[in-house]
């Protein structure tokens, strides 16, 4: 069984930061691209940053020059260093990986439980 496991997350002051971890688990045989998305309440799931098993990185508009996203892939872990928070990054923010499992030929997508992310004084 695989597993992505988020922590990190909590409450923060506006300009202050957080890293945000998911560590993947279980039977696998190669993990592609990690990504992190955020869903506030009332508002669409969105994108906030991915990045490649070869270290390419992407990012939301919203979140360029504050957020940084890496991953260590002997760990299978994709790591979110979120600085210069402010209110509106408030969020559940998920993990989300595309792998092989072991003993298979596809690539499956899997999903974090989320992790709870309040900017607020």
């Amino acid at each position: 069984q695989v597993q992505l496991v988020e922590s990190g997350g909590g409450l923060v002051q506006p300009g202050g930061s957080l890293r945000l971890s998911c560590a993947a688990s279980g039977s696998i045989e190669s993990i592609g691209d990690m990504s992190w998305y955020r869903q506030a309440p009332g508002k669409e799931r969105e994108l906030v940053a991915d990045i490649t098993s070869s270290g390419i990185t992407r990012y939301a508009d919203s979140v360029k020059a504050r957020f940084t996203i890496s991953r260590d892939n002997a760990k299978k872990t994709v790591y979110l260093q979120m600085n210069s928070l402010k209110p509106e990054d408030t969020a559940v923010y998920y993990c989300y990986a595309d792998l092989v499992r072991r003993g298979t030929y596809s690539i499956t997508a899997y999903w974090g439980q989320g992790t709870q992310v309040t900017v607020s004084s």
